[in-house]
């Protein structure tokens, strides 16, 4: 639902007026990211993802090592990222709020668990040199950086780390500079995207995981809750909160506040409705497995004949 949100303002845009004069949405020089800061990790990733996949299927055998479907999901998750942080999306958020939260929830909600279910993380060291390779490993077991990363994914500090990304880059003199400024606007995306990384990884991979699932669904009911409230918040506030951020609504045929409203209503409603159904997958998978281990537990107390 977010992407065909995106997709409609993308195309309901058409020709619009830039700040310096007009633009078409869909001309490149004008509306489409050539920020080096975005560009470069970006592409660098995918490349470095590629040339990985292709060494592991050439020594383990195709679909082995890494899996079609993490393959899939990486670059299912590394085509929405650059739709939000590459095309005329971007330009488009700058200039209309709804297509901002628009932006922030693709990058949270779709592309970091789609990037976390790749798990690229092996294929990428495999692009590296064999000594890099050796070097690396070698450097992630080390106490301080397996404590850290223990620590970070954690299920309970990754949901509060990514909830204080998501509340604090909402605060009103915080998001309006973000806005004016290239810089923490870049910050920001970085900020949301690390958090959600985190995040999603704690209650896929992480000890939630190893709870049944259980407790990730409780962690992800509580992300919905807290997100849909500021969404709520933005949604049936009668003042407008971001005035700088809002300023170009009416070329949209909207005042400040509608803008504001209705990006409430994504952070509220499409946003929380993925949170939702992600809890309740976890719920069937956790349902799914104690069922099993009940079924596997009756057959083994079953007498000897």
């Amino acid at each position: 639902m977010t992407i065909a949100l995106a997709l409609a303002l993308l195309v309901l845009a058409g020709p619009a007026r830039a700040h310096g004069g007009e633009a078409h949405i869909w001309d490149y020089a004008a509306t489409w990211t050539s920020d080096l800061r975005v560009i470069i990790p970006l592409y660098a990733t995918a490349i470095l993802y590629l040339i990985g996949t292709r060494r592991v299927w050439a020594r383990a055998g195709t679909g082995r090592g890494v899996r079609y479907r993490q393959a899939f999901c990486f670059w299912a998750g590394w085509v929405v990222l650059a739709l939000a942080l590459l095309s005329p999306l971007h330009w488009l958020a700058e200039r209309l709020f709804t297509a901002h939260m628009v932006e922030h929830e693709i990058i949270m909600a779709i592309a970091a668990p789609l990037l976390v279910l790749a798990r690229p993380g092996g294929a990428i060291l495999w692009a590296l040199p064999a000594a890099w390779r050796v070097r690396l490993g070698g450097a992630a077991k080390s106490p301080a950086i397996a404590w850290t990363w223990r620590w970070h994914t954690d299920p309970l500090v990754a949901t509060i780390l990514h909830g204080v990304a998501i509340w604090a880059w909402h605060v009103p003199a915080l998001f309006e500079a973000a806005v004016a400024n290239a810089f923490l606007h870049w910050l920001q995306h970085l900020s949301f995207l690390i958090t959600g990384l985190l995040f999603w990884w704690a209650l896929f991979f992480g000890r939630a995981r190893g709870r049944g699932f259980g407790a990730a669904a409780v962690y992800l009911f509580a992300t919905a809750t807290h997100t849909g409230f500021l969404g709520v918040l933005l949604t049936f506030s009668k003042t407008s909160w971001y005035p700088v951020q809002t300023a170009f609504a009416a070329e949209w045929g909207l005042t400040p506040l509608e803008d504001q409203q209705l990006a409430g209503l994504v952070m509220w409603v499409p946003a929380g409705m993925i949170y939702a159904g992600a809890a309740l997958a976890l719920v069937g998978l956790w349902i799914a497995r104690s069922s099993r281990g009940t079924r596997e537990e009756a057959v083994l107390a079953r007498p000897a004949v």
